[in-house]
């Protein structure tokens, strides 16, 4: 239901109706969360790199935007053996489906080196961030 541009009388009223507006707007831009896309190692040490995910996630969420980590989520069915292109081309899938791809940590993996290719293809914003996240400048 919209905002009338008369009040309850009948009468046009156009100072209540932009205020009103404007006040629903505001509270829609509030509750917003991009999806954000966690770029970070998963390959050689797997368990302690899906710690840092989590850690990474959770700075995320705490920033105000709904973080997507496939590399917690697809290792639970899917086996980075004998399935990794198939998780990769899900990866990939999922990031066209976000605002931002966020980097973190200082090695730059052979998958992560593909999102990030993918997000500079389709003109995303590209945020890096160090291992303990604090932003860095782009690389």
């Amino acid at each position: 239901m919209g905002v009338s541009k008369y009040n309850s009388e009948g009468y046009y009223d156009p100072t209540a109706y932009e205020a009103l507006t404007k006040a629903i707007q505001e509270e829609k831009t509030a509750r917003y969360r991009p999806l954000v896309y966690i770029c970070s190692p998963y390959s050689g040490d797997m368990e302690g790199n899906t710690e840092k995910a989590r850690r990474y996630s959770r700075f995320a969420a705490d920033a105000g935007t709904i973080p997507i980590a496939p590399h917690l989520l697809f290792p639970q069915f899917l086996s980075e053996d004998t399935e990794r292109e198939l998780a990769i081309f899900m990866d990939l899938v999922l990031l066209g489906k976000c605002e931002q791809l966020w980097v973190f940590g200082g090695e730059v993996s052979d998958g992560m080196r593909r999102e990030i290719g993918k997000a500079k293809q389709k003109n995303m914003t590209i945020r890096y961030f160090t291992e303990d996240m604090e932003e860095t400048e782009c690389r």
